[in-house]
């Protein structure tokens, strides 16, 4: 049924137009031989000093080596290693980094300040809380918990609500979209939510208090780390020179994917100096729905005079067959930086777009060429499905059951949203912030005997007092209360001499016979609770274990991650967004119709339909040597209540010279 593939033949070197110019020489004897493991470009850029540059990385461009050397060089050329910032999207992109750079160089490069953007203002808020009237102590709530004080806040304004009102996560959402575009509240409800308009002041009233109570109780959310950032540097001119001179150079990665109030930071961080170094391509912009702004990166040459802009274009990743493609689909894009991928990989091997009868012919052809690849001395491991969104895949997920394929799928429970986690968080939280109001009512539910009426009663007088002898109210439902109180006291006594470790093994000890109660699956939450343990051993103190799980918390939960790793040797199934970043030899992209892939609700607007070309470019991209995109042909969508059968408009009238078209519909 497949076409057969031959197998990639010797590289060859590359094309005429893509011959590399000479490289910039080096003026110092430096320890690291630049010249050498560099190309133009990525050299260039390592070796720019003093100012703003832009830096547009294409997809497989080596764009994690170049930010490496760039410390490394700095570093080489005498600038002291706390000096340079660099921020990244995750903790582990900048450990890898940092890494990566001490083995190009020493040690020195691992001394690097570099983390999130959350993460860097944790620190940094926590240093000069006092300046903005914060406690320094303050407890970082992750998403669930922010749900549940807009419900409090809800529940005690509108008993009644109207028929017609949002969803605490939905008002959430409002409010976050409204901070991180730097845009009232008001008019995101009116562009954004324009059926929740009939009750835009209350949902405005609901925000006020929502700040209110946090301030109140000591308690910030993810948003509001940046938000309070911006005003310190804003409001404070010397803390703001004083931060912006210490960190003399600033690097910043994955800059398409910032939002408005990140780049607001990035330009006071760098206000003093203007050594800003910004690392992104505009072509993988696809997290809109996060609040990430796509034109920050276009628009950062505005924000800072003078920028160079360098374009990193030969990919080390994919095939020169594949690049055609990705290259011809981007440069459909209404806007732009203008560049072409290319590569020295040559390789007789062209993407197919397979038409199939429907998502079983789909799903039987995928196995098939699977197994096909298997022979070819590809690994399992090595080959990936990618899809517009998760629930495509559940037909191949079948077939790949029957066939004995093992797979493993990106997703599953969150290991610091799953309940007995958040529980055992709640514990610690209070130890540290006795005004966190939030984890104080979730461990006072936890009891016997305790219901919200009870709380409501309990919180104002235990609130900061663990004294276990406390009178509260008369009632023989209250005897749990003692071994809680008991437990807070003493550990919030020694919280200052006992590490992490030790004081999570004793709440956890008080925890246990709670959670084989509450849960009939306790065998296995234990699991999560021990893989907790081991993680509070890796920290000094208290405070930077909470704010590492609130700010980068563990992906799965222990369980899901045993399931998920049975075998090694399994396929990826991933979401397309899941994916980014991440590279396969072979990728089959599935589900490619029109009305799923772009999706029916972006037909109506540029920007998002532009947004769904980049999704397919970023999809493209991750494929190394073999690149399947498949369609079935009678795909029937409820919502819109028609078949859908075209291949995706983002590969319609594509030579087959660059893209082959298999039609399996007959098979």
């Amino acid at each position: 049924m497949a076409k057969e593939l031959s197998t990639i033949t010797e590289h060859k070197p590359a094309h005429k137009k893509y011959v590399l110019k000479k490289r910039i020489p080096e003026c110092k004897n430096y320890k690291v031989n630049y010249s050498q493991d560099l190309n133009e470009k990525q050299l260039e850029t390592v070796m720019f000093n003093d100012g703003a540059l832009l830096v547009i990385a294409g997809a497989g461009s080596g764009k994690t080596k170049t930010l490496t050397y760039r410390v490394a060089r700095l570093i080489e050329d005498g600038t002291a290693p706390n000096n340079i910032l660099l921020l990244t999207f995750t903790k582990k992109a900048a450990h890898e980094m940092l890494s990566r750079a001490s083995l190009v160089l020493d040690e020195r490069c691992e001394k690097v300040a570099g983390g999130t953007f959350h993460s860097f203002a944790n620190i940094i808020l926590r240093k000069y809380a006092s300046a903005l009237k914060l406690k320094n102590n303050f407890t970082i709530m992750d998403r669930s918990d922010c749900e549940d004080i807009i419900n409090h806040i809800v529940g005690q304004m509108f008993p009644k609500k109207e028929k017609r009102f949002p969803k605490k996560s939905t008002i959430l959402d409002m409010y976050s979209k409204s901070v991180n575009k730097v845009i009232p509240a008001k008019k995101i409800i009116e562009e954004e939510f324009p059926q929740f308009e009939h009750c835009i002041d209350k949902i405005l009233e609901i925000h006020k208090n929502y700040v209110a109570y946090k301030r109140e109780n000591s308690i910030l959310d993810y948003d509001d780390l940046l938000v309070y950032l911006k005003i310190l540097l804003e409001n404070n001119d010397s803390l703001r020179q004083k931060i912006s001179g210490e960190y003399k150079y600033i690097m910043v990665d994955e800059y398409q994917d910032t939002n408005t109030l990140q780049a607001d930071v990035v330009k006071l961080l760098a206000s003093v100096h203007g050594n800003i170094m910004a690392v992104g391509d505009d072509a993988q912009s696809i997290y809109s729905f996060r609040g990430a702004n796509y034109k920050n990166i276009f628009d950062f040459p505005k924000l800072f005079k003078n920028t160079k802009i360098i374009k990193l274009e030969q990919n080390y990743r994919s095939t020169q067959n594949i690049l055609k493609l990705t290259n011809t689909i981007i440069g459909r894009a209404k806007e732009k930086y203008d560049k072409e991928l290319f590569s020295q990989i040559e390789s007789p091997v062209k993407p197919a777009l397979i038409c199939a009868k429907n998502t079983q012919m789909e799903a039987d052809f995928i196995c098939q060429r699977i197994l096909e690849l298997l022979d070819e001395d590809v690994p399992l491991s090595d080959i990936c499905v990618l899809a517009r969104n998760a629930r495509m895949s559940y037909s191949l997920e079948i077939e790949l059951s029957k066939r004995s394929i093992p797979f493993r799928k990106f997703g599953g429970p969150k290991f610091m949203e799953t309940a007995h986690i958040k529980d055992v968080l709640s514990h610690l939280r209070v130890l540290v912030n006795p005004d966190d109001v939030v984890s104080f009512t979730r461990i006072l539910l936890l009891l016997r005997g305790v219901g919200n009426a009870a709380v409501n009663n309990i919180l104002p007088v235990i609130k900061g007092n663990f004294d276990p002898d406390i009178k509260l109210l008369p009632s023989n439902k209250m005897t749990s209360l003692a071994p809680l109180l008991k437990l807070l006291s003493k550990e919030r006594s020694t919280i200052a001499t006992k590490k992490p470790s030790e004081i999570m093994e004793e709440i956890i000890r008080y925890y246990r016979p709670i959670l084989h109660d509450k849960y009939d699956d306790f065998s296995k939450r234990e699991k999560d609770l021990e893989h907790l343990q081991y993680l509070s051993t890796q920290y000094k103190n208290l405070e930077d274990f909470l704010s590492d799980m609130a700010l980068d918390p563990p992906d799965s939960s222990v369980e899901g991650m045993y399931k998920n790793n049975i075998d090694d040797e399994a396929l990826t199934i991933s979401t397309i967004h899941s994916a980014k970043g991440l590279e396969w030899d072979s990728v089959f992209i599935i589900g490619a119709v029109d009305g799923r892939f772009p999706s029916a609700y972006s037909f109506n607007s540029e920007e998002e339909m532009d947004e769904e070309l980049r999704l397919m470019y970023v999809a493209t991209t991750r494929a190394k040597n073999n690149l399947y995109i498949s369609y079935p042909v009678d795909m029937y969508d409820y919502s819109m209540g028609m078949v859908l059968s075209k291949p995706s408009r983002f590969l319609d009238k594509i030579p087959d010279d660059i893209l082959e078209v298999w039609d399996i519909t007959e098979g």
